[in-house]
């Protein structure tokens, strides 16, 4: 019996390729958000448990504030790509999330949640009042949601055990067990999220709302654990590589179309070192400037966009080893629909990086000010 459902008999009504391109771009911009949430919170979480230091306080609070805001774009931009991936994955991707619906419908609250738990940490660091704890629960919180979401997109390319699962509950009671590439991919996203932080920190260093010394601090800081937790990113990123199956690494090497897809993990190794050798430079020598903390940025969405073009390619080959191709759709493409879409989602991408040039540009106050 053929593991998979049916397939829609709806045709789809864009192309595939410009399915997954708009797929590919929405999560990219999703992955910088949620690494910028994970990292930042536990560092502000460590800086105000260990940081005795004004510049420590002072940092703490200035990444605390910023946290609500990146949480709110955490959620609005996984949206797309989720829809995205219903249309083109839904064959794999719903049945996976009625085998844990459990914990996959438990997201919506787990995130509510954590969210409130970011207000409070906020406010308790404004006020000079112990926060570390309430943070450290919003990291533990998110960090679970993580692992729920991965364990979700990594059970979407296993049917062989689907049916032990609904066996076992009907009710989607249970997490899958014994993936090889579960827990590196987890890891690849907590380590990648101490990495972002530490890059994140650079940028902010650059603000003129710290002043001379601060600065320095929020640099010198920063760039030591983009540094270090660039090494681990890195290691995280080739066991996951690693442990994919043999078949996947060969159509990597051979399959005419995700050959091409293979170089981006190249680009992204690449990327990842040079972001690493930026993070000890500013680590080092404290630096600040402008330059620094943008071609961190720059960095940072670039090597998400080819960590993603990779991961999409090796999602593919495993689900087509299984008996499922993506590309294997019948499409009747209304062309006056998908130019008035793309009018306004390119339009929404431009209002986004408008909203978000207004707020960087904003007159504020100076961090140190409770």
């Amino acid at each position: 019996m053929h593991p998979f459902p049916a397939v829609d008999p709806i045709p789809l009504p864009a192309p595939i390729w410009l399915f997954k391109l708009l797929h590919i771009v929405t999560l990219s911009l999703h992955f910088v958000a949620v690494e910028m949430l994970l990292g930042g919170l536990l560092l502000a979480v460590l800086l105000s448990l260990f940081g005795g230091s004004a510049e420590s306080r002072v940092a703490a609070r200035a990444i605390a504030r910023r946290l609500t805001v990146v949480m709110t774009f955490v959620i609005n931009l996984a949206v797309p790509p989720l829809l995205f991936a219903q249309v083109l994955y839904g064959r794999a991707l719903y049945t996976s999330s009625v085998l844990i619906g459990v914990y996959w419908i438990s997201i919506v609250g787990l995130l509510m949640l954590a969210y409130w738990l970011l207000y409070r940490f906020t406010a308790r660091l404004e006020a000079g009042q112990p926060a570390w704890w309430v943070g450290l629960s919003a990291w533990l919180l998110a960090g679970f949601i993580a692992r729920l979401l991965s364990s979700n997109m990594t059970l979407m390319l296993r049917p062989e055990v689907w049916r032990d699962m609904y066996s076992a509950s009907s009710a989607g009671a249970y997490l899958p067990t014994g993936d090889p590439t579960l827990t590196p991919r987890w890891l690849l996203m907590m380590a990648g999220g101490l990495f972002v932080g530490g890059l994140w920190m650079v940028y902010l260093a650059g603000r003129s709302t710290f002043t001379a010394e601060e600065k320095r601090f929020v640099a010198g800081v920063g760039g030591k654990v983009a540094a270090v937790f660039g090494v681990v990113y890195l290691l995280a990123g080739m066991w996951a590589a690693g442990v994919q199956p043999e078949a996947v690494k060969a159509g990597l090497a051979t399959h005419p179309l995700y050959h091409l897809a293979s170089y981006a993990g190249y680009g992204w190794l690449a990327l990842v070192a040079v972001a690493v050798l930026l993070g000890v430079l500013a680590g080092v020598r404290r630096m600040h400037a402008g330059w620094v903390g943008w071609t961190g940025a720059l960095l940072v969405l670039l090597l998400e966009i080819a960590f993603t073009v990779y991961r999409d390619a090796v999602r593919d080959l495993t689900l087509l080893n299984k008996g499922l191709d993506v590309w294997n759709r019948v499409v009747v493409t209304n062309w006056s629909v998908v130019g008035l879409f793309l009018v306004l989602f390119v339009g929404g991408l431009g209002a986004l990086g408008w909203l978000v040039s207004v707020v960087a540009r904003a007159e504020k106050g100076m961090e140190g000010a409770a």
